[in-house]
Protein backbone atom coordinates (compact mmCIF):
# COMPACT_ATOMS: atom_id res chain seq x y z
CA UNK A 1 0.00 0.00 0.00
CA UNK A 2 3.02 2.25 0.93
CA UNK A 3 4.65 1.24 -2.84
CA UNK A 4 1.18 3.07 -3.85
CA UNK A 5 1.11 5.85 -2.29
CA UNK A 6 4.79 6.93 -2.77
CA UNK A 7 4.73 6.46 -6.32
CA UNK A 8 4.71 10.05 -7.81
CA UNK A 9 2.26 11.05 -10.07
CA UNK A 10 3.58 12.06 -13.66
CA UNK A 11 4.40 15.65 -14.19
CA UNK A 12 1.67 18.29 -15.53
CA UNK A 13 2.26 19.98 -18.74
CA UNK A 14 2.93 23.50 -16.89
CA UNK A 15 6.00 21.75 -14.96
CA UNK A 16 6.99 20.16 -18.05
CA UNK A 17 6.91 23.11 -20.18
CA UNK A 18 8.97 24.94 -17.91
CA UNK A 19 11.17 22.84 -17.52
CA UNK A 20 11.82 22.31 -21.29
CA UNK A 21 12.42 26.77 -21.12
CA UNK A 22 14.71 25.92 -18.23
CA UNK A 23 17.25 23.36 -20.80
CA UNK A 24 14.98 20.21 -20.22
CA UNK A 25 15.13 18.26 -23.81
CA UNK A 26 13.20 15.58 -22.14
CA UNK A 27 10.53 17.31 -20.45
CA UNK A 28 9.89 18.45 -24.08
CA UNK A 29 10.02 14.79 -25.18
CA UNK A 30 7.24 13.87 -22.75
CA UNK A 31 4.91 17.00 -23.72
CA UNK A 32 5.36 16.18 -28.04
CA UNK A 33 4.34 12.15 -26.72
CA UNK A 34 1.57 13.38 -24.88
CA UNK A 35 0.29 15.59 -27.57
CA UNK A 36 1.08 14.80 -30.88
CA UNK A 37 -1.73 12.29 -31.70
CA UNK A 38 -4.46 14.04 -30.25
CA UNK A 39 -2.87 17.53 -32.18
CA UNK A 40 -2.31 15.71 -35.29
CA UNK A 41 -6.17 14.24 -35.67
CA UNK A 42 -7.33 17.69 -34.67
CA UNK A 43 -5.46 19.52 -37.79
CA UNK A 44 -5.92 16.60 -40.15
CA UNK A 45 -10.03 16.68 -39.13
CA UNK A 46 -9.42 20.21 -39.70
CA UNK A 47 -7.66 20.41 -43.18
CA UNK A 48 -8.84 17.30 -44.82
CA UNK A 49 -5.31 16.66 -46.20
CA UNK A 50 -2.80 14.08 -44.61
CA UNK A 51 0.27 15.90 -46.30
CA UNK A 52 -1.18 19.75 -45.70
CA UNK A 53 -1.65 18.59 -41.66
CA UNK A 54 1.81 17.21 -41.48
CA UNK A 55 3.22 20.45 -42.77
CA UNK A 56 0.93 22.59 -39.92
CA UNK A 57 1.79 19.74 -37.61
CA UNK A 58 5.62 20.83 -37.61
CA UNK A 59 5.10 24.55 -37.74
CA UNK A 60 3.21 24.26 -34.60
CA UNK A 61 5.72 22.49 -32.69
CA UNK A 62 8.25 24.59 -34.18
CA UNK A 63 6.24 27.22 -32.52
CA UNK A 64 6.18 26.18 -29.57
CA UNK A 65 9.67 24.83 -29.84
CA UNK A 66 10.81 28.67 -30.72
CA UNK A 67 8.74 30.60 -28.04
CA UNK A 68 9.71 28.35 -25.27
CA UNK A 69 11.86 30.84 -23.15
CA UNK A 70 8.46 33.30 -23.07
CA UNK A 71 6.02 30.85 -21.83
CA UNK A 72 4.28 31.28 -18.67
CA UNK A 73 1.39 29.25 -16.99
CA UNK A 74 -1.15 31.70 -17.47
CA UNK A 75 -3.33 29.11 -19.30
CA UNK A 76 -3.49 25.45 -19.69
CA UNK A 77 -0.81 24.35 -22.15
CA UNK A 78 -3.22 22.33 -24.04
CA UNK A 79 -4.83 25.97 -24.84
CA UNK A 80 -2.00 27.21 -25.45
CA UNK A 81 -0.76 24.92 -27.83
CA UNK A 82 -4.36 24.24 -29.32
CA UNK A 83 -4.35 28.12 -29.59
CA UNK A 84 -1.32 27.83 -31.73
CA UNK A 85 -2.76 25.45 -33.90
CA UNK A 86 -6.34 27.26 -34.55
CA UNK A 87 -3.47 30.48 -35.25
CA UNK A 88 -1.92 28.28 -37.96
CA UNK A 89 -5.20 27.51 -39.98
CA UNK A 90 -6.51 30.38 -39.40
CA UNK A 91 -3.15 31.99 -41.57
CA UNK A 92 -3.36 29.06 -44.01
CA UNK A 93 -7.00 29.64 -44.39
CA UNK A 94 -6.25 33.31 -45.48
CA UNK A 95 -3.93 32.56 -47.64
CA UNK A 96 -5.93 30.15 -49.45
CA UNK A 97 -8.84 32.20 -49.78
CA UNK A 98 -6.48 35.25 -51.11
CA UNK A 99 -4.74 32.35 -53.39
CA UNK A 100 -6.40 33.03 -57.08
CA UNK A 101 -7.66 30.42 -58.92
CA UNK A 102 -5.41 28.68 -61.67
CA UNK A 103 -6.38 29.47 -65.01
CA UNK A 104 -8.30 27.87 -67.00
CA UNK A 105 -5.79 26.48 -69.47
CA UNK A 106 -3.44 25.94 -66.78
CA UNK A 107 -3.07 22.21 -67.50
CA UNK A 108 -2.01 23.17 -71.43
CA UNK A 109 0.30 25.85 -70.10
CA UNK A 110 2.11 23.75 -68.00
CA UNK A 111 2.50 20.61 -71.09
CA UNK A 112 4.10 23.35 -73.61
CA UNK A 113 6.49 24.17 -71.12
CA UNK A 114 9.86 22.71 -72.81
CA UNK A 115 11.18 19.69 -70.82
CA UNK A 116 15.31 20.90 -70.01
CA UNK A 117 15.82 17.27 -69.55
CA UNK A 118 15.18 15.76 -73.20
CA UNK A 119 17.51 12.92 -74.54
CA UNK A 120 18.17 15.31 -77.27
CA UNK A 121 19.51 18.06 -75.08
CA UNK A 122 22.02 15.60 -72.97
CA UNK A 123 23.32 14.79 -76.02
CA UNK A 124 23.84 18.26 -77.55
CA UNK A 125 24.88 19.07 -74.06
CA UNK A 126 27.14 15.78 -74.01
CA UNK A 127 28.29 16.63 -77.07
CA UNK A 128 29.56 20.07 -76.44
CA UNK A 129 31.22 18.91 -73.40
CA UNK A 130 33.08 16.48 -75.56
CA UNK A 131 33.84 18.71 -78.42
CA UNK A 132 35.48 21.11 -75.84
CA UNK A 133 37.46 18.57 -74.00
CA UNK A 134 38.77 17.78 -77.35
CA UNK A 135 39.82 21.43 -78.78
CA UNK A 136 41.42 21.83 -74.61
CA UNK A 137 43.60 18.23 -75.52
CA UNK A 138 44.93 19.78 -78.83
CA UNK A 139 46.18 23.07 -76.91
CA UNK A 140 49.88 23.33 -76.27
CA UNK A 141 50.49 22.29 -72.64
CA UNK A 142 51.55 25.59 -71.46
CA UNK A 143 48.16 27.50 -72.89
CA UNK A 144 45.64 24.62 -71.53
CA UNK A 145 47.86 25.15 -68.15
CA UNK A 146 46.90 28.99 -67.94
CA UNK A 147 43.70 28.95 -69.63
CA UNK A 148 42.41 26.46 -66.98
CA UNK A 149 43.73 28.10 -63.93
CA UNK A 150 42.37 30.94 -65.35
CA UNK A 151 39.15 29.60 -65.76
CA UNK A 152 38.91 26.66 -63.23
CA UNK A 153 40.08 27.84 -60.40
CA UNK A 154 39.49 31.97 -61.12
CA UNK A 155 43.14 32.60 -60.23
CA UNK A 156 44.55 36.49 -61.19
CA UNK A 157 47.59 36.76 -63.63
CA UNK A 158 49.91 36.94 -60.76
CA UNK A 159 48.86 34.23 -58.78
CA UNK A 160 49.17 31.69 -62.54
CA UNK A 161 52.97 33.61 -62.90
CA UNK A 162 53.94 32.10 -60.03
CA UNK A 163 52.50 28.66 -60.22
CA UNK A 164 54.20 28.61 -63.81
CA UNK A 165 57.16 30.17 -63.15
CA UNK A 166 56.16 32.40 -66.47
CA UNK A 167 55.50 36.47 -66.41
CA UNK A 168 52.41 38.27 -66.44
CA UNK A 169 52.46 39.50 -69.94
CA UNK A 170 53.53 36.00 -70.70
CA UNK A 171 50.56 34.17 -68.71
CA UNK A 172 48.65 37.06 -70.78
CA UNK A 173 49.54 36.63 -74.09
CA UNK A 174 49.04 32.41 -73.69
CA UNK A 175 45.59 33.33 -72.63
CA UNK A 176 44.59 35.38 -75.21
CA UNK A 177 46.22 32.52 -77.52
CA UNK A 178 44.26 29.43 -75.93
CA UNK A 179 40.91 31.56 -76.23
CA UNK A 180 41.81 32.64 -79.51
CA UNK A 181 42.26 28.89 -80.92
CA UNK A 182 39.44 27.58 -78.63
CA UNK A 183 36.94 30.07 -80.43
CA UNK A 184 38.43 29.09 -83.90
CA UNK A 185 38.36 25.09 -82.91
CA UNK A 186 34.43 25.61 -81.42
CA UNK A 187 32.89 27.72 -83.83
CA UNK A 188 34.40 26.71 -87.12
Amino acid sequence: MDDIASAQAPPGDDALMLAYAAGDAAAFEILYRRHRDRLYRFLVRQLRSPALADDVFQDVWQRVIAAREGWRPDALFTTWLYRIAHNRLADHWRAARHRPPAPDDADARTAAIADPDTPERQADAFEQRRRLHQALDALPAEQREVLLLRLEHELSLEEIGDITGAGRETVKSRLRYAMDKLRAMLNP
